[in-house]
């Protein structure tokens, strides 16, 4: 029983990591298309740029995976991931959230079966490790069909996210 629960830990991780690269990769195939004044501009009031989801997402990652999962002190200051307006460069913003992304993927890859299971309050919400995993994961995909979705609104182009992947092939057992 121990052998199995410990292989779908294992799965879980894996899959994880998987979806947070793929979604990683993806936010530089969109940011690549933006020019700097680009990067910075809101689709409207109600609306974010692109700059700031990914200063966002650092902090959000930061918040969740890196201090709470990583049971270090929790320094994020999430209105400043709103109200910045740049200049930053792009590569600087890739880059720190890159770093960022590394960082939390390591702490999740050494996370225990006690870490996973162990309940957190995190950002007013409870959550055990795994629930951690779970938003960081989907958190990050939901941003980036945002900036996917206002990158191809800007520049009116297929990004090509799954590059040469045929993605109408049925499944197979």
């Amino acid at each position: 029983m121990k052998v199995k629960r410990d292989l779908v830990i294992k799965e879980f991780i894996e899959q994880s990591i998987f979806r947070l690269n793929e979604s990683m990769g993806m936010i530089r195939i969109c940011v690549a298309e933006l020019s700097q004044e680009e990067l910075w501009k809101k689709p409207n009031e109600s609306l974010n740029s692109v700059a700031n989801l990914l200063l966002h997402l650092n902090g959000n990652i930061t918040q969740y995976a890196i201090s709470s999962l990583g049971e270090t002190e929790d320094i994020r200051e999430r209105d400043l991931e709103f109200s910045t307006t740049g200049p930053f460069d792009v590569m600087v913003l890739l880059e720190t959230l890159g770093a960022t992304m590394l960082k939390a993927k390591t702490i999740i890859e050494n996370t225990t079966t006690e870490q996973l299971l162990k309940k957190r309050k995190v950002q007013g919400f409870d959550l055990s490790g795994i629930g951690i995993i779970v938003h960081v994961v989907e958190h990050l995909s939901y941003h980036t069909g945002q900036i996917a979705f206002w990158v191809k609104q800007l520049k009116n182009k297929d990004l090509r996210l799954y590059g040469d992947i045929d993605l109408s092939i049925k499944n197979q057992d």
